[in-house]
């Protein structure tokens, strides 16, 4: 099953089984079953050995790096758990305001009762189990409608709040909302800018080794894919 020629980013947000799952959530069991396919078809490898490759124009055939957006403390106490049994890398892209806040954005509203977000206390101790940490923007703000000194504080603050929380600088960022129009061409410089090694989209496909680090494509883990094995189709297809 696993691409010869191209590699894949996957993308998750939260794994829980107290809301019902939809394009952002991923109930314990499904999570479970996706984890044990990628191991068992993909070299799964950390964002950053992903991203070396990349650098490298080396062949990412075969790899695979699992990511997550926002912050939610289910990340923490549901999803960590299943990846560390199955041993498998995962970078946690953080919104740094939302950490340790009651802070609920505008997609969440509509839910009974918000999941809530890491403390932390949490990501320092994903950062010190070996998962890798990386920068959301401070406020999930569309980087497709924010300009100037405004991006510059969501980019840059983030990656500073991370210095200071973890004790080490982020060297991986997704955008928010991560469709094509949502970052202006000069606020990927400013990625670059910041001292990131990648930049991270929610939208496209695989991967070749002649994928620019900071046009780096994830494929979302949605209800689109109602099993792994529709996923395992899916990737499959978008390099044929």
């Amino acid at each position: 099953m696993a691409l010869r020629q191209s590699g894949v980013v996957v993308a998750f947000h939260r794994v829980t089984d107290g809301l019902p799952e939809d394009d952002l959530t991923r109930g314990s069991r499904d999570f479970d079953r996706f984890c044990e396919f990628f191991r068992d078809n993909f070299d799964v490898i950390s964002l950053d050995a992903f991203v070396s490759r990349l650098e490298k124009r080396e062949s990412v055939g075969g790899a695979l790096a699992i990511t997550f957006d926002d912050g939610y403390l289910d990340n923490f106490e549901v999803a960590a758990p299943i990846l560390k049994r199955y041993g498998l890398p995962a970078t946690f892209f953080v919104t740094t305001r939302f950490i340790d806040s009651g802070a609920v954005p505008w997609w969440d509203r509509k839910l009974a009762q918000h999941p809530g977000w890491m403390k932390w206390d949490h990501v320092r101790t994903l950062a010190r189990e070996g998962f890798e940490i990386g920068g959301h923007t401070r406020t999930h703000a569309d980087l497709g409608l924010l300009d100037g000194p405004e991006a510059e504080a969501e980019i840059c603050g983030s990656r500073q709040d991370l210095v200071e929380q973890l004790g080490r600088a982020p060297v991986h960022f997704a955008y928010p909302y991560g469709q094509p129009n949502n970052l202006l061409e000069r606020n990927r410089q400013r990625v670059i800018a910041a001292g990131f090694r990648s930049c991270g989209s929610c939208h496209g496909g695989t991967v070749t080794s002649q994928t620019d680090p900071f046009r780096l494509w994830r494929v979302p883990i949605s209800l689109w894919y109602r099993t792994p094995a529709q996923f395992g189709f899916g990737v499959a297809a978008r390099t044929a």
